[in-house]
């Protein structure tokens, strides 16, 4: 088992209040990097739940790209104003699936639009849509099993697609988790389609593999994806905690390495466990640990060396009959580790039963929570190099209390998430800004706060 203490290469500060849901982190360059305000300039007009989940930007057409699963369309709107954007088209993506997860524009390629499509059936081979950004369709090819996620490489050559292939809602068919590359140099057309499957790739550290009759290559379940330099791409395995290394010429994974566990006990990774007292109790514990199960992964170079930035979300399998989780309160636990007093306070927090009994005598001796709460900075061989602890918590405490972990519906209470993975930072995009090199992650609940790194 593989247990992190927080890194001590690089610390977070705060920088300046922020947008709900939005942290910023500026990663390590020679100079110190200035505080960012981020101010909204405009929004689309609201669409419903499902109603812009992916957005991709095209800088030279100044039309944004999103995927609308509620009404299976492809929404392309006019941000040349971006203070007052506007709907150009709704694409009917019904022909090529049930429902698009993911899109990106190739830059390079005279504004070449890819959507991952979901089969109607989604445990079945899906589709990858071609547009070009008036909406135009230029083709399709066939992909893996539930396309969750796309990217093209930074020179435009390759589209990279993460077929998540989750099993149905059942448990009953649980197709195989696989990277379709695509190289689209001669065209759409005349494009070059290959898969990497994990067939015979090494593991290293413990990788989580519990999915019910599950083989490996059926429970790794690839996220998202990421690459700075087009020869090598980063892919986050969230259930699996751990991330895979492709090699995108070969097509072939390299590894698969598992993150490890965070140490809760420690004061630098305390965390907040119950929604019930209504307030911030942002505390360590003994015996308890996060799994990192990042969803989002991106890449960036610094000092001709290669790092990753992920959202350490936490997410848990739960299909048909079978449930990961439980609240630590419905377990049995060790007494020793968890004397009567911790148990009390630990008992609405939600972990995973499928670790934790180390002494295999039928109690919990350790509790594993979903999600690290918090984001990390890994090197390239997808090792730990840095981890905000439980800075993102800390610091939304103190921005905003009345809005911590506070579910992002309306009238949703404070603390209604500490039980369960707490502010979920999910997506990750990094960028510069008068040169200097910032993450901007999106969480999945209320955060207020931008941190510095």
């Amino acid at each position: 088992m593989s247990v992190r203490a927080p890194i001590k290469e690089c610390s977070v500060k705060l920088v300046t209040f922020a947008l709900v849901a939005v942290a910023l982190l500026a990663l390590p360059s020679a100079a110190s990097a200035a505080a960012l305000d981020i101010v909204p300039l405009g929004r689309t007009a609201a669409a419903g739940a499902a109603g812009a989940e992916i957005a991709a930007f095209d800088a030279k057409t100044r039309r944004a790209f999103a995927t609308n699963p509620g009404a299976n369309t492809l929404d392309i709107f006019d941000f040349s104003n971006p203070s007052a954007p506007t709907l150009v088209r709704s694409v009917d993506l019904s022909p090529y699936g049930g429902a698009p997860n993911s899109v990106d524009v190739s830059r390079k390629r005279g504004g070449l639009v890819a959507v991952a499509m979901q089969a109607d059936v989604k445990t079945d081979p899906g589709q990858v849509a071609f547009f070009d950004t008036d909406g135009r369709p230029q083709g399709s090819v066939p992909v893996g099993s539930e396309p969750d996620m796309l990217t093209f490489t930074p020179d435009d050559k390759t589209l990279l697609v993460a077929n998540e292939a989750e099993p149905n809602d059942s448990y009953t068919v649980d197709p195989v988790g696989s990277v379709t590359v695509i190289n689209v140099q001669r065209g759409v057309k005349n494009a070059r389609v290959r898969t990497a499957t994990f067939d015979g790739v090494p593991f290293d550290v413990p990788v989580r593999i519990f999915g019910p009759g599950a083989s490996p290559q059926q429970d790794l379940e690839p996220e998202y994806i990421a690459t700075s330099d087009g020869r090598t791409a980063y892919v986050t395995l969230q259930e699996n905690n751990a991330v895979a290394i492709l090699d995108i010429d070969g097509a072939r994974f390299e590894v698969v390495r598992g993150l490890g566990y965070k140490d809760h006990s420690l004061a630098a990774n305390a965390l907040d466990v119950t929604d019930k007292d209504l307030s911030v109790d942002i505390q360590p514990f003994a015996n308890v640990f996060g799994i990192y199960e990042p969803d989002a992964i991106a890449a960036y170079s610094a000092g001709g060396r290669t790092y990753l930035v992920t959202g350490n979300e936490g997410d848990e399998r739960e299909w048909g009959s079978y449930k990961e989780g439980a609240r630590a309160g419905k377990l049995a636990l060790d007494p020793t580790a968890f004397p009567a007093a911790t148990a009390a306070k630990l008992a609405r927090l939600n972990v995973t039963k499928t670790m934790g009994d180390t002494d295999g005598d039928g109690d919990y001796d350790k509790l594993y929570a979903f999600g690290g709460r918090s984001l990390s900075v890994l090197d390239a061989n997808a090792r730990l190099s840095f981890d905000s602890g439980s800075q993102l918590e800390t610091i939304s405490s103190q921005l905003d209390p009345l809005n911590f972990n506070k579910d992002s519906s309306a009238g949703s209470p404070i603390d209604d998430r500490s039980d369960n993975k707490g502010p979920e930072p999910e997506g990750v995009a990094v960028g510069k800004v008068d040169g200097h090199t910032y993450a901007f992650v999106a969480t999945e609940e209320v955060v207020r706060g931008l941190v510095e790194l």
